[in-house]
């Protein structure tokens, strides 16, 4: 076997395998491009690449088709809503991805935002570093109603992880039957509904959808904790921003913005004002050595099977 194999994600190999060598060793040539997916950088590659393992960016029909010899896209994570799927089948290139690898990592993450955001700690600490100790009251979790939109594996793990706080938990999903055994212990419910009944909704929905938007937080009856670990277009970042300033959103916490990796302007979440209510971080949910080495080497293993002519372990399904 021989070609280039093109590695757009900016974590793969960073844990403790050596993944580089392990492709390296199957006779192929290992070349790293940025995550951002710019067509002007990746051309000139993408011309002799046989495999490509793809991070966050968008996987376009314009990227394959200057992709002749382009046998695998492998995600480096569970999420294909990027990659165009179908122009991939069209031209008899395989998709894969990585599911399971990082859910307790994203899991945890979730957790760690919410609390975060619910006890204001980044606030805190930087008026502490202003030599201001004075004090606000906040909630426990226990206390509260949590919403969790999305119930796959991430969902799920969360919710496992939110057991121990004891808060109400509801759950939205509508490929999830009613019968799943899941709901033996929460209340099955829609999106829509938890505007009028969380205090807490966590998003961990596939992307192309709204799930927030000016209409949803209208509907809202409280002051609400957003967390997102999932994809930025399930909210709508101006209408979220107008509702800090109203109140009607007590906090924002994300691992991902709309701007992200695109150089585009600043999102309106990241203006001065909203910055104690606030807290992003640079979609690091899955960067654990645990979790980078699941999704490397599972991404590694479907990408070569296919260049071996086997069939990968984790394929997408063409729609």
């Amino acid at each position: 076997m021989s070609g280039t194999v093109l590695v757009t994600s900016r974590s793969f190999g960073s844990g403790g395998l050596d993944l580089e060598r392990r492709i390296s060793d199957a006779g192929f040539h290992v070349v790293r491009a940025g995550a951002a997916h710019e067509l002007d950088e990746l051309g000139p590659v993408l011309g002799d690449a046989v495999g490509w393992i793809a991070g966050t960016g968008p996987v376009t029909e314009r990227h394959l088709s200057l992709a002749p010899h382009l046998r695998v896209v492998a995600r480096y994570g569970v999420g294909y809503d990027k990659v165009d799927v179908d122009a991939a089948a069209r031209r008899g290139i395989v998709v894969t991805n990585t599911p399971g690898a990082n859910t307790s990592a994203v899991a945890e993450h979730t957790v760690a935002l919410l609390l975060a955001a619910l006890r204001g700690i980044p606030a805190a600490d930087r008026r502490v570093r202003r030599g201001d100790w004075s004090a606000w009251y906040t909630r426990e979790v226990s206390a509260l109603t949590v919403g969790v939109v999305g119930l796959g594996r991430i969902g799920r793990s969360v919710i496992d992880r939110l057991a121990g706080f004891g808060p109400r938990v509801l759950g939205a999903d509508p490929w999830v039957p009613a019968d799943d055994p899941l709901f033996d212990r929460l209340e099955r419910s829609d999106a829509d509904a938890f505007a009028t009944e969380c205090d807490v909704v966590t998003l961990h929905a596939p992307g192309g959808q709204t799930v927030v938007d000016e209409r949803w937080l209208a509907a809202s009856d409280r002051p609400v904790l957003l967390v997102n670990t999932a994809r930025a277009d399930l909210i709508d970042e101006a209408a979220v921003a107008a509702a800090l300033r109203r109140g009607r959103v007590l906090a924002y916490a994300a691992d991902t913005l709309a701007t992200e990796n695109h150089g585009e302007g600043a999102s309106p979440l990241l203006a001065d004002d909203l910055a104690d209510r606030v807290i992003v971080t640079p979609h690091l949910a899955a960067q654990t050595r645990e979790g980078v080495d699941g999704m490397g080497g599972m991404a590694t293993e479907n990408l070569l099977a296919v260049l071996s002519g086997e069939p990968p372990v984790n394929p997408v399904p063409v729609p």
